[in-house]
């Protein structure tokens, strides 16, 4: 299908960006990779009167060695978040779910940006910036500001992103080396969106989970953390049996949707089966 008719900037700096996006008012639009847009776009799903182009904006893009933590720039693709050697080092499990991503295609183009502030609950990497106690930086017309991972999605396909905000890098802690992670997910294919998705990190001590932190995809209107599980799973030995065990409240709190390729409850037991799964991937048991 054809898009509807919208007007096109693509601005110099983020400043301009901004500016752009204040004098488009609510119908204008932030694109970068596409490929979460343009899909609403020629489904006339989305009629942005503008859209502001920040694909020419080099500032947002790489990812950088803050110290305790890494900085990544919105415009940093998915292929990218699989092959940098900081991500890889640091924060693996980012990594790890990037490259299950659709396909090498999306994976090139898409951005982990324009995924966090499209805010798809059957995205993957929304649920594992939420397990990764991540923090979302913006630029707005008042400044910039920083918003944690739990208050940046707000409800289906809607963040905490005011107007005329963008959102410029994410900021995550860098994982030490007693933590293990995974990302599970079911899908119909490889190009799919996932069914159910859980992305969790152990950290273990003398035989025992000393924390653990799980984030659950498509298993409501915004990406959600599995508290229950998470409570079970701290001071458990780090065992399949204690794991599963754990993982039995992983559907707690949820409201999964229904539609052709699930119904709630069958999403309710994939949430725990893949929670099971991860946790024990992630303890190494």
């Amino acid at each position: 299908m054809i898009p509807a008719k919208f007007d096109y900037v693509r601005p110099s700096s983020v400043g301009d960006a901004v500016s752009a996006l204040v004098g488009g008012g609510e119908d204008a639009k932030v694109i970068a990779g596409g490929q979460s847009l343009l899909p609403l776009l020629r489904l006339r799903l989305a009629y942005p009167e503008l859209l502001v182009d920040i694909g020419g904006l080099d500032e947002l893009r790489g990812v950088t060695d803050g110290g305790d933590h890494l900085l990544i720039g919105a415009r940093t693709t998915h292929y990218q978040l699989v092959h940098d050697p900081l991500i890889t080092e640091h924060c693996g499990l980012l990594a790890q779910a990037a490259g299950t991503v659709a396909d090498p295609a999306v994976r090139h183009r898409g951005t982990l940006g324009g995924s966090i502030a499209h805010a798809d609950p059957a995205g993957d990497l929304p649920a594992v910036v939420l397990a990764l106690d991540a923090t979302m930086i913006t630029a707005g017309p008042a400044g910039s500001r920083e918003i944690p991972a739990g208050e940046f999605f707000v409800d289906y396909l809607t963040t905490a992103l005011a107007p005329g905000e963008i959102l410029t890098g994410i900021r995550v802690p860098k994982l030490s080396a007693d933590w293990g992670y995974r990302y599970e997910k079911f899908h119909r294919t490889a190009q799919a969106w996932a069914i159910v998705g859980v992305a969790a990190l152990v950290r273990r001590s003398d035989g025992h989970v000393a924390e653990a932190r799980v984030g659950l995809t498509n298993m409501g209107s915004v990406p959600i953390r599995a508290a229950a599980v998470e409570t079970a799973a701290a001071g458990a030995q780090a065992s399949p049996e204690a794991l599963r065990e754990a993982a039995a409240g992983a559907d707690e709190g949820t409201q999964p949707p229904a539609d052709l390729h699930g119904a709630p409850d069958y999403r309710r037991h994939l949430a725990r089966v893949l929670t099971g799964r991860a946790l024990e991937a992630a303890a190494g048991v």
